[in-house]
Parts: structure tokens; C-alpha cells; sequence
């Protein structure tokens, strides 16, 4: 006789990955995917590196006056990749 699962494929994903802890790993991968996607067309030239770490965001940026544009508009930058997630992950964007 088959055997009945209890779990769909994508609860055994989460459960494993959970299992492992890779799901704050597969989390920063997606908020630094989704940062490339949204921004680094017209601003890529000018960021030297993006990490996300435990829910916050470090972009370093080379141009001054660029750096202050994206402290202005920490807070909406937020909320674009949050929504691009599905999910409140990023917390606090910092730019250095």
C-alpha cells in the first residue's frame, strides 16, 4: 500500500531548510537578489558591495552624493524590497 505524505513538496523544503538553518541564508540571498533586480541598473556602477546580515542591509557606495540620496530614501527602499520578498525581512538599511 502507498504510504499518505503529510507535507506538500514546499513544506519539506521549509522544514528542511529550518533543519539545516539555511533559511535566514536563502533569506539574504533573495533580499540581495532582489536589491540587484530594483537598483543595480541605474545605480550598480556606483555600489562597491551589498550583504544582508540578520535582517539588515549594508551598501557601500562610492559616489558622496549618491550615498546621500540613498539615506534619504532608506525607508522606501526598504519597503520596495520587502515587498519584492514577500516578506518584512530587511529591518534597517545602513550605507556606508
Amino acid at each position: 500500500m502507498k504510504q499518505r505524505n503529510d507535507l506538500t513538496l514546499k513544506e519539506a523544503l521549509e522544514a528542511m531548510l529550518r533543519e539545516y538553518r539555511l533559511d535566514d541564508r536563502l533569506k539574504e540571498w533573495k533580499a540581495q537578489a532582489a536589491w540587484h533586480r530594483l537598483m543595480d541598473k541605474t545605480i550598480g556602477v556606483y555600489i562597491s558591495s551589498v550583504r544582508v546580515q540578520k535582517g539588515v542591509l549594508y551598501v557601500a557606495v562610492l559616489s558622496a552624493p549618491l550615498r546621500q540620496e540613498l539615506s534619504f530614501a532608506r525607508e522606501k527602499i526598504r519597503e520596495l524590497l520587502n515587498e519584492e520578498m514577500g516578506e518584512n525581512y530587511i529591518r534597517e538599511i545602513v550605507i556606508r
